[in-house]
């Protein structure tokens, strides 16, 4: 679903989005309306702008996670100010891209998105891990040398710290000569172990521990 209020944009999107092979469920203009229209689209993943004319990007993305749980938000702006960006994803964005990004780039971000990994536009990625490095002090399931803490294998560790530095799966898979598939399988052990429950709060734990540098 493609969530703006420029016409000429928002069907710009939506055309670039279907001759990619990928399936628009809808098209609307107000952060209300999507709101509305989403538990009947169930798109996989909503294409959402920041500014709207009714309410902000971030009200539509908590409305749009309590309607539809498991959809993934890739916000698409033309901010590239601190505070939106970590305003959305703390709402629930998946990832973030500004408008000025290349078609190629926005197509690769939304195949990111719907496979439910961070992608953010360069420089964006790395403020974003900086606000999770200063939110670190929080506990954490298994805390730095807690006794009876959760063993993780070297290859799950270096996994870990591939995600810290923002990777793609895809990337990590080419860096360490593994499949994509058993890169998400490290992954998901990896969660289970430390009882995490997703890649924002994977990249929190191995910031805090250390393993992004």
């Amino acid at each position: 679903m493609v969530v703006d209020d420029h016409p000429m944009w928002r069907d710009g999107v939506a055309r670039d989005l279907t001759e990619a092979g990928h399936e628009v469920v809808a098209t609307v203009g107000e952060g209300r309306q999507a709101v509305r229209v989403a538990p009947a689209a169930r798109p996989d993943v909503v294409v959402l702008d920041l500014q709207l004319p009714d309410v902000s990007g971030v009200a539509v993305i908590r409305g749009l996670r309590a309607a539809l749980p498991a959809v993934r938000v890739l916000m698409l702006s033309a901010s590239g100010e601190q505070q939106d960006v970590l305003d959305a994803v703390k709402a629930g964005a998946t990832g973030y891209l500004v408008k000025s990004a290349a078609p190629a780039e926005f197509l690769e971000a939304v195949r990111r998105t719907a496979a439910g990994e961070p992608v953010f536009t360069p420089g964006l990625a790395g403020l974003v891990l900086g606000e999770y490095r200063r939110l670190a002090a929080g506990p954490f399931p298994a805390e730095r040398g807690a006794a009876g803490a959760p063993r993780l294998t070297d290859r799950e560790t270096e996994v870990l710290r591939l995600v810290a530095k923002g990777m793609s799966y895809k990337q990590i898979a080419e860096r360490l000569a593994i499949s994509h598939r058993t890169v998400q399988n490290h992954v998901q052990n990896t969660l289970g172990k430390l009882q995490l429950h997703n890649r924002v709060e994977l990249t929190r734990y191995a910031i805090e521990q250390g393993l992004d540098g």
